[in-house]
């Protein structure tokens, strides 16, 4: 079997994505963070499926018939399950403790990040977009 690469994603402070980004841009940054984040789980690995300007349509838009932003959201967190399980690592990230913390000061993005940061430390905090080797 040919061995799989992807590209690497970026670690982020997952205080500044939360908290300080989206103050200081008025809310916008969760906009960009939301579709870079899928954009990553995308090139990381081949077999995530996602288009990341439908997720970011999803949540944008999506709130004026209530469900898109729900399910973006909660596949986003499978999204990451896969590529945590892609490199190697146990899936800690549950889309459901992620959906739940939508409610809790929008705590998601925090949460997804930290299980992001998981994979790029696993790495060695490769630069964003370099090429990573897949364990599965």
């Amino acid at each position: 079997m040919p061995c799989m690469t992807g590209s690497a994603g970026k670690r982020r402070n997952v205080v500044l994505i939360w908290l300080v980004w989206p103050l200081i841009t008025l809310g916008i940054y969760s906009f960009v963070f939301w579709y870079k984040i899928n954009r990553e789980a995308r090139d990381f690995d081949k077999r995530i499926e996602v288009d990341p300007v439908v997720s970011l349509m999803a949540v944008l838009f999506g709130p004026l018939i209530i469900v898109p932003p729900f399910v973006s959201i909660y596949n986003t967190g499978k999204r990451i399950a896969r590529m945590q399980d892609a490199a190697g690592l146990n899936s800690s990230c549950n889309p459901w403790i992620g959906f739940i913390l939508i409610f809790l000061f929008g705590l998601h993005t925090l949460y997804y990040q930290m299980e992001l940061n998981r994979i790029w430390d696993h790495y060695d905090n490769p630069t964003e977009g370099s090429l990573v080797t897949l364990a599965r």
